[in-house]
Order: C-alpha cells, then structure tokens, then sequence
C-alpha cells in the first residue's frame, strides 16, 4: 500500500477528517488514479470498519466518525471520479419511511454504502410511499433502502410497496429494509428483498442483491 493509500485508510479507521482529505489530496497530486485511491483507500477502511463492528470492536460512534472521515475524503475526490468516468456500484434511495423522524440509523447506512461505493440518494425522513415511487420512476435507481424505528411507522413499509406494485414498477427494483424493531420475517411478510440488522450487513445485502 502507497504512502497515500495508507494516509487515507489510517485517517478512515481513525476517523480523522483531515488526515483523510490531506491523503486524497496528496494521491491526486502525485498522479494516482481516482478509482484506486477509492477502492485501496478508503472502500478498504470501510470494509475493515465493518469487519470490526461485526466483531464487537466497533460500536456505532466508532463507525459514524471514520464514515465522516470517509465523506470528507470522498466530496474531494468526487470530481476526479466523474473525470475518470469510474461508475458506482449502483444507485441507491434510502430514506425514513412516513411518519418516522428518526435519521441516526438512517444517516449511518448511508454513508457506510458510500464508502462501499454506492451512490447514495438521501430522501431523509417522513419519506412518503409516493416519493419513493417518483424516485423509481424519475431517479434511475437500483435499491430503494427503507428505515423505520417505530412499530407505529412499519405499516409504511408495506405501503410503500403496495405503491410500487400498483405502479407497475416493483420488479424494477431491489427493496431493502431495517431498523430496530424490523425483522427478517417481518421483510419476508411484506414482500421485501432482504432486510438488515445494521449499516455494515446492508452493505452485504446490496453487494449479494445486486450481483444477482
């Protein structure tokens, strides 16, 4: 690993901002290529991120602060990206269903599917079935990624996708779920494609979702 690289990746576990967007700045100056620097840089950290909060060495502070990191680092090296024509892994819409103001969950998923090298669309909260609809239809999405932390909102969950099946567009798309009182059997019920337990397994359910 590069001098740079290794910046990056120790600024992204450490979860220190400047250390990262001093190593970004650094590897494109030295001429590095814009998808190296993302993929050994800072989708590393992100993964090893992961890793440890799996294994009960991260908890949630831990992982909001190196995905800041990581954000700070990326919003730098976004435009490079967009030169180098590097195309994301996928499009993904996320957002907190009707009624449910809660974002922290919501906020850390996002930003761990960045790191994984999604775009991410961030439709915040109170996301009515409907927007998520004009999303499907307008936005060109591949996941469309649903947080509730209330069992009031769950029920929004279903609507949405009774939205999408009215419409006609519900085969267009992926629908994740997750939050803390959605369940597997929950997901299972109303017709989702996978639900997740936390930021770092959402990840691996877009990864096996759309490589399928």
């Amino acid at each position: 690993m590069s001098d740079q690289y290794k910046q990056i990746y120790d600024g992204v576990m450490e979860g220190n901002q400047a250390a990262v967007q001093d190593g970004v700045n650094a590897a494109l100056e030295a001429g590095l290529g814009a998808e190296e620097i993302l993929n050994q840089g800072m989708i590393s950290a992100m993964t090893e991120v992961g890793r440890l909060f799996e294994e009960g060495e991260y908890f949630v502070p831990e992982m909001l602060i190196a995905a800041r990191a990581m954000q700070a680092g990326l919003t730098i090296l976004r435009p490079a990206l967009a030169a180098a024509d590097v195309q994301p892994k996928g499009r993904v819409a996320i957002g907190t269903v009707k009624g449910d103001l809660h974002d922290i969950g919501k906020n850390l998923v996002a930003m761990m599917l960045e790191g994984a090298g999604y775009d991410v669309l961030d439709l915040g909260v109170d996301v009515a079935p409907e927007k998520y609809l004009e999303v499907v239809q307008n936005e060109s999405v591949d996941v469309i990624a649903l947080s509730a932390l209330l069992t009031t909102t769950m029920p929004s969950m279903k609507e949405t996708l009774k939205v999408l099946i009215d419409a006609g567009v519900r085969d267009q798309i992926k629908v994740i779920v997750g939050g803390a009182p959605v369940t597997d059997e929950y997901a299972q019920q109303i017709g989702a494609d996978g639900y997740s337990p936390d930021a770092s397994q959402a990840v691996k359910l877009a990864n096996l979702l759309l490589a399928n």
